[in-house]
């Protein structure tokens, strides 16, 4: 709204608790393994908490902001309460999942490839609050990616889904 993500991650956030609500029932049902209720996760809670956020300019609060609601749900889903004091991690790997910021981030990637193969047009007066362009500049930079390599489409998927 605003130039910036606050009221989107904040909307998304309400809307991914109430879809977790929704399948509480078989996110926490010990006859699902973890590696299925992780997928359930991701493609149906996970999914709708990150609907859009190819192109946030995301700020630190804001991803903490999602990690926060999203690591209450993953110890919920594996039975794991916060005083038992497991790493953030474990429990992902135990579900199969990623961390929400490293998909926000290949979310991002993967729409700035079809940004970049695209004309953009021109920008208004004034000085703009930090931009998608940006920060989308610093993950590439982050991982070591240039513009051309958007260009192949089969090699940007693959540099996306390289986790180092």
């Amino acid at each position: 709204m605003d130039g910036d993500a606050d009221a989107a991650v904040q909307a998304r956030i309400r809307i991914g608790w109430n879809k977790f609500r929704q399948l509480v029932p078989l996110l926490t049902n010990k006859d699902v393994s973890l590696i299925m209720r992780g997928t359930l996760y991701s493609s149906c809670v996970r999914s709708s908490m990150l609907h859009g956020s190819e192109t946030w300019p995301v700020k630190k609060e804001n991803l903490v902001a999602l990690q926060r609601p999203e690591m209450r749900m993953v110890r919920w889903m594996c039975g794991i309460k916060l005083k038992d004091r497991l790493p953030s991690k474990e429990l992902r790997e135990r579900l199969g999942i990623d961390d929400i910021a490293l998909v926000l981030q290949q979310n991002r990637l993967r729409w700035y490839g079809h940004v970049l193969r695209k004309d953009e047009g021109p920008r208004p007066r004034g000085r703009p609050k930090r931009t998608w362009r940006e920060i989308v500049r610093e993950d590439c930079q982050a991982r070591k990616m240039n513009k051309e390599d958007a260009v192949d489409r089969c090699k940007w998927r693959k540099m996306i889904k390289d986790v180092r």
